[in-house]
């Protein structure tokens, strides 16, 4: 899991999934239909338990556009779906709709949507490990031409700086375990995941007592601080809190891979 309180996917968690079939392409022909989006539109607003719908979970106002892949767009990112509707002078639901048609893509949004409790009430959870669900970014380059959701550079970070030094949530040692060997067995991924003989030389070192997350919602491209030096596959690739240029990175398969019974 991670540990934020909103979780991150496209206007397309806002709309049913019938006019979304065929892909991208038709999915936006049909939105651009008046008849086809009068039907969109009374699903978006009704209560219903045939499909998920994160924007009525959330409400406009909690729903940030954060990814857009058409420039003229991009001046929309960080406000709320709300702000923008009301800039628009078009309601919450047809401004997901024109965003959709507009952008060629899904369009990336935050949506905030969970319990501070609940997530602090699932961390304590003995088989319950952790994943950013993000994709691994740089603070410079094409990166920063959208934003993100924060968890893409804070997720681990804010876990040992908030939920086990700050508000003793989880031993620290039950921490690193849902960090490293936990989801290693989870996923059957073989030597990976412990500091043993045989294995794999994956090693962190950081200082637990200054390790913190920086990234936030208006500002997601920050590193966190407080991890000293990594060792990847045996070799160092950060030293002193600075790129050693090496890339010792390999791919790692699980017993889903169509080679794993050759013991490839």
């Amino acid at each position: 899991m991670y540990n934020y309180t909103a979780g991150s996917t496209g206007l397309d968690a806002s709309m049913p999934p019938w006019v979304q079939e065929g892909g991208y392409d038709a999915w936006a022909q049909r939105l651009r239909d008046v008849k086809i989006r009068a039907r969109v539109l009374r699903e978006m607003v009704a209560a219903q338990n045939q499909w998920e719908n994160l924007l009525l979970a959330a409400g406009g106002e909690g729903t940030l556009l954060v990814g857009f892949k058409n420039e003229a767009l991009r001046g929309y990112t960080g406000k709320t779906l709300a702000e923008v509707a009301k800039l628009r002078n078009r309601s919450v639901q047809d401004t997901a709709m024109d965003l959709v048609a507009e952008d060629g893509s899904r369009v990336q949004v935050v949506y905030f949507l969970m319990s501070e409790d609940n997530v602090k009430r699932q961390i304590q959870l003995p088989w319950v490990s952790f994943g950013s669900d993000a994709a691994s970014m740089s603070t410079e380059g094409v990166f920063l031409k959208t934003s993100t959701h924060p968890r893409a550079y804070g997720n681990f970070a804010r876990l040992l700086r908030k939920y086990v030094r700050d508000e003793h949530a989880v031993p620290l040692t039950e921490a690193i375990r849902k960090l490293t060997s936990l989801p290693a067995a989870n996923l059957r991924i073989k030597e990976r995941g412990q500091l043993a003989p045989g294995y794999f030389a994956d090693i962190v070192v950081f200082d637990p007592n200054n390790i913190a997350d920086h990234a936030t919602y208006e500002r997601p491209h920050q590193y966190a601080t407080g991890v000293r030096d990594v060792w990847v596959n045996g070799t160092q690739v950060l030293k002193e809190g600075e790129h050693t240029g090496r890339k010792p990175g390999r791919v790692v398969r699980g017993p889903g891979w169509k080679g794993a019974e050759a013991g490839k």
